[in-house]
């Protein structure tokens, strides 16, 4: 069966149920303090740190700003951060955003959310987003995932694949959002086969070495290798892509992360060992909310993404995902379970 590509399932699935339960307001960008009316230049998206080119979170959020340019003809923009950067730097790049005449401005990423909900305040009809954080605001969408059911998904891949029952998680920073990755993935590997070992390092405190840093990820996938773990997930966007050369260059498998990593060109001499990528459509949600703006239905509140609107995943491009015996049927099968709610995920992890 032809498979819709993902960013259009979002577009469909999620958009259609999302304005039917929240949509509201107007779309001008008339605000209070941008000293008039202006022509709305359209979607306008500020990166999480690791910017654009992570191959991970901020690139699948690039991939919905590309497809909003394209089927709405807006004049976007996409901002990067800076190091050591304070909320006041973020607030001060999304509100020159809004007061240029973009509308939506999506910040990506839970560190967005004290600048976003000051900035929201001052521009009241300028429709923002914020990914990963839930900030409150008539004019606000919260753009949030299920993260740990597409964690358990590669938890379930993992445990078909692995030939050790020792498996690896490598996450950027130990907080509550890395933390539904981490415990998804436990779940579905034990759920799968019991007695596999699941060990678990996480990179840096600070988000900007945890989630930028390719030689820590490197260092922690190589210990964890070195142990006898066999496959290893990553949640560390930029960091990640040094545990995946960590892995593809021992040969042993690895499970990316946000984006579908095997179709990544940057990490196309490690692809054939990504077995998976536990998938988080950023790019649909981004989308979604460009298009809600563009047919004056904008989103407000929060918009979860899950399982059941395809907003969370897990990739089939690497032949090998059907060839290994079982992992295609038990992760079909996993995806059901959780869709029908006979399989419920947790979102912290059992020793947390």
């Amino acid at each position: 069966m032809r498979r819709i590509p993902r960013l259009t399932q979002i577009a469909v699935g999620v958009t259609g149920l999302a304005l039917a339960a929240t949509a509201c307001g107007g779309t001008s960008s008339d605000n209070s303090s941008s000293g008039g009316k202006k022509e709305n230049l359209g979607l306008a998206i500020a990166y999480d740190v690791g910017g654009k080119g992570d191959q991970s979170f901020n690139d699948s959020a690039y991939e919905g700003l590309e497809k909003a340019k394209a089927e709405f003809g807006y004049k976007t923009a996409d901002q990067e951060p800076k190091d050591g950067e304070s909320d006041d730097d973020k607030a001060q790049r999304l509100g020159n955003l809004a007061k240029a005449g973009y509308n939506p401005v999506v910040g990506i990423g839970y560190a967005y959310g004290p600048a976003l909900e000051k900035v929201a305040k001052k521009y009241p009809k300028t429709t923002f987003g914020i990914v990963d954080s839930v900030v409150k605001g008539d004019n606000v969408a919260s753009l949030v995932f299920a993260e740990n059911e597409s964690s358990y998904l590669a938890g379930v891949a993992a445990a078909k694949a692995t030939k050790t029952d020792h498996v690896g998680f490598v996450g950027g920073v130990d907080n509550e959002l890395i933390n539904k990755f981490e415990a998804g993935f436990e779940q579905g590997v034990a759920d799968t086969k019991k007695g596999i070992k699941v060990e678990v390092q996480y990179l840096d405190e600070d988000p900007a070495k945890g989630f930028a840093s390719p030689d820590l990820g490197e260092a922690a996938a190589k210990k964890q290798l070195e142990d006898g773990a066999d496959v290893i997930y990553h949640a560390a966007g930029l960091s990640g892509q040094g545990v995946i050369k960590a892995a593809a260059t021992q040969k042993k498998w690895v499970i990316g992360v946000d984006s579908d990593q095997y179709n990544q060109k940057t990490l196309a001499a490690y692809k054939d060992y990504i077995l998976t990528s536990a998938l988080k459509e950023v790019g649909g949600s981004v989308y979604a909310l460009a298009k809600s703006v563009h047919d004056k239905k904008p989103l407000t509140g929060v918009q979860t993404f899950d399982l059941k609107v395809d907003g969370v995943g897990a990739s089939e491009s690497n032949p090998k995902f059907k060839t290994i015996a079982g992992l295609a049927d038990a992760v079909a099968k996993a995806k059901q379970g959780i869709v029908d709610g006979s399989i419920k995920v947790d979102t912290k992890p059992k020793k947390k």
